[in-house]
């Protein structure tokens, strides 16, 4: 690989002494690649502070240019279940956080339905970290671009479980093009972790009935296998313990 093509990501000058307190004083900045068909190495990150860090400094792609925050994710860092959504909208992109809106307060209500705290037991990222113009749906680039930060953040959290809300969800993880309606509530093993698709939450709140066979009802299938699959695993683990 050119040392060309191993320039710093972002723009500063190396006499910046706000850096040395930063999360990523330790990091090798020139080793994040700017061109977005180089991948970021697994393993440059230590910490989400770091991720978070690179993220808000960040010009991958285009979507940089006009963010107020980037997204990086909320809940415990250590879960067992991690969920990937879509992309920030507005008031993700205000707070700097995923899942705020409408869709993140309906999410925290499924997870609660089966006992399961957004603050304790899931992590929540988004496929990109900054949100599109109109909240339109991410560019092959844009996730292109972002995949090394979320492939980085599972390594961090590694979940026994993810959660893909929605097709682009889905795509940008796995690369699996189905519609979410034909693979939903279906386990799939991406990378050694168990995967399911479920509705995005804003898919739900455009379909508020609980009749059966309609999305709600189905997602209400959905995540109490989700809830016994988790529980399988942790009796597992537990069988192993001495």
């Amino acid at each position: 690989m050119s040392s060309e093509k191993q320039l710093s990501l972002f723009e500063w000058s190396n006499n910046d002494d706000s850096l040395v307190s930063t999360p990523n004083s330790d990091l090798e900045f020139n080793l994040i690649p700017t061109d977005v068909k180089i991948p970021i190495p697994s393993g440059v990150y230590k910490t989400m502070e770091q991720i978070t860090f690179h993220c808000n400094q960040c010009r991958r792609c285009e979507l940089g240019e006009n963010r107020t925050n980037a997204v990086i994710g909320r809940g415990n860092p250590e879960a067992e279940i991690m969920v990937i959504g879509e992309a920030p909208g507005q008031n993700e992109d205000e707070q700097g956080l995923p899942f705020v809106g409408k869709s993140g307060q309906l999410l925290d209500k499924i997870l609660q339905s089966v006992e399961l705290s957004s603050d304790r037991h899931v992590y929540i990222s988004n496929a990109i970290r900054c949100r599109p113009p109109e909240n339109r749906t991410p560019t092959l680039k844009e996730v292109g671009a972002c995949k090394p930060y979320l492939l980085e953040q599972i390594r961090l959290v590694n979940p026994k479980i993810i959660l893909l809300t929605g097709a682009t969800a889905v795509k940008a993880l796995t690369g699996d093009k189905r519609g979410i309606t034909k693979i939903r509530g279906q386990w799939i093993e991406w990378e050694g972790r168990l995967c399911m698709p479920i509705f995005h939450p804003a898919y739900l709140l455009r379909n508020p009935s609980r009749e059966p066979g309609k999305p709600k009802w189905l997602m209400w299938q959905d995540i109490q296998a989700v809830k016994q699959k988790l529980e399988e695993l942790q009796s597992d683990s537990n069988s192993f313990d001495f």
